[in-house]
């Protein structure tokens, strides 16, 4: 087992963002660290302290997700615009853009062999497409209400996903079916994600839980209630033995897995918290919020020779046998709770408006179309804290939303003013758009059907007409023969 060194320690800030930060993804490398934000655009961080960091602008709506490749050429975003981009992260920001969806895109997830992009959507699909010739491969649709998070499993084979019809999904690459579901949570799945070996999977809720479930024999492993808001995000260590989380109470917190317990609760973000991250080798992790930081921590917890566990990791390819999940106690289903016995980190956090580093901005700028009302100025932004959707109307209202952090739901008619009869008969509308939107699917995916079709029996017509092409010259041989 693991020796505990020392607590966990803020290590460096990174300023740059204008809006909420929703999610952040470290370069398999490690000289990288991709986030995005509710600005519109996504930041590349040179771990270098001394070099620059780049800007890619592009989307015209809230960024919700970002992803490097397994080799980190490329880098994966996805937006409220309804668009997944694919960008080169350096200085020359070359784009390709997929027309994703019919609604919001909530999550962007390469394949463990970089030649897929997973991708989940408000449109209650998840989508699978093809990253060298960027098109459509399958979707898969079984969710009944937006799609939230999917991630494939370490070797491929799977996919798991989360939404808020409070349904963890698991998915069969090969069949493109649902094999398994999980509906142990009291609220919507806020995200999901498989353990380094592939025999677990995790997710977190609006209910202030977290859960990890062996997929092996389908059985609760652990659940914990260690927050007093919606869990946001989290991400397991790569030795599998620890887990950070990102709640809406402001909080990151980190848990050990081998114990079972709370062992760290670090403040720093003022606000709701919605992305971290442990960088490839454990030794960093990274934070970001609502407040517009990026806080990037040490480990500093754990002895453990990180390198030593990945290769053996990257040695278990092999699901038969099955390996024994020796790192996560207990086995019977239990509730954690937070205990007192847990240490509580408050690092002083400084400046966090003026920009730091120096920050190259790469690609053509839209917000001013796209943002602005018929009043001129910013216009409103709106993104997804949990199951609070939050409206911005400039840097001025910042104040005004950190002081309402701490309400999930508000009333249709309290948000925008409107008569209660006027507000049930937009939500009305909300709920046809939805039919319309799950016809759109439907077309979509007998479209594709029908494409495939076309393409077997042209194939089938050029085959006969070789065949016939290839009688005349038989004949000829053989009278050829005879005479």
């Amino acid at each position: 087992m693991a020796s505990v060194l020392e607590d966990p320690s803020l290590d460096r800030q990174f300023k740059g963002h204008k809006d909420a930060v929703t999610c952040a993804h470290f370069s398999p490398n490690l000289t990288q660290l991709a986030t995005s934000s509710a600005d519109t655009a996504v930041m590349v961080w040179n771990l270098n302290p001394k070099a620059r960091a780049i800007r890619l602008v592009g989307h015209t709506l809230a960024v919700t997700g970002v992803e490097f490749s397994p080799a980190g050429h490329l880098l994966a975003s996805a937006s409220l615009d309804r668009t997944v981009r694919l960008w080169t992260p350096s200085t020359k920001g070359q784009t390709a853009v997929f027309r994703a969806h019919t609604a919001a895109v909530r999550s962007v997830s390469f394949s463990p062999n970089g030649q897929q992009l997973l991708t989940a959507s408000d449109d209650k699909s998840l989508k699978v497409w093809s990253v060298q010739k960027q098109r459509f491969i399958f979707s898969l649709k079984q969710h009944t209400n937006w799609a939230r998070c999917a991630r494939f499993s370490p070797d491929g084979r799977l996919i798991a996903s989360c939404g808020d019809d409070r349904a963890v999904r698991l998915w069969d690459t090969a069949s493109r079916q649902c094999i398994n579901t999980f509906t142990d949570h009291g609220g919507c799945e806020t995200y999901v994600g498989f353990n380094s070996r592939g025999t677990c999977i995790c997710s977190s809720g609006t209910d202030n839980t977290l859960k990890i479930w062996d997929i092996r024999t389908n059985k609760l492993l652990q659940h914990y209630r260690v927050h007093s808001a919606g869990i946001n995000c989290f991400s397991f260590h790569p030795s599998d033995n620890y887990l950070i989380t990102a709640s809406s109470d402001s909080t990151v917190k980190i848990l050990d897995l081998m114990e079972g317990r709370l062992i760290y609760t670090l403040h720093g973000h003022k606000g709701p918290v919605l992305a971290v991250a442990f960088s490839p080798d454990g030794h960093l992790f990274v934070s970001g919020g609502g407040d517009s930081q990026v806080l990037m921590w040490k480990t500093n917890f754990d002895a453990f020779d990180y390198k030593e566990v990945l290769k053996r990791h990257r040695g278990r390819v092999n699901p038969d046998p099955a390996p024994h999940l020796m790192d996560i106690y207990p086995r019977a289903p239990h509730l954690h709770s937070a205990q007192s016995g847990s240490i509580e980190i408050s690092p002083c956090v400084a400046d966090t408006q003026s920009p730091h580093p120096h920050i190259v901005e790469l690609g053509q700028s839209l917000t001013s179309s796209t943002l602005q009302d018929g009043g001129g100025g910013l216009g409103s932004r709106r993104w997804r804290v949990g199951d609070d959707t939050r409206t911005s109307t400039g840097p001025g209202s910042r104040q005004e939303e950190e002081e309402q952090m701490g309400a999930v739901t508000f009333p249709l008619e309290e948000r925008s003013g409107l008569p209660s009869a006027f507000s049930s008969t937009l939500e009305n509308i909300v709920q046809q758009l939805d039919v319309l939107t799950q016809a759109v699917s439907i077309m979509e995916e007998r479209l594709t059907l029908t494409e495939d079709k076309l393409r077997e029996c042209l194939e089938q017509q050029a085959r006969i007409f070789q065949l016939r092409a290839a009688e005349p010259e038989a004949d000829s041989s053989s009278l050829s023969s005879s005479a």
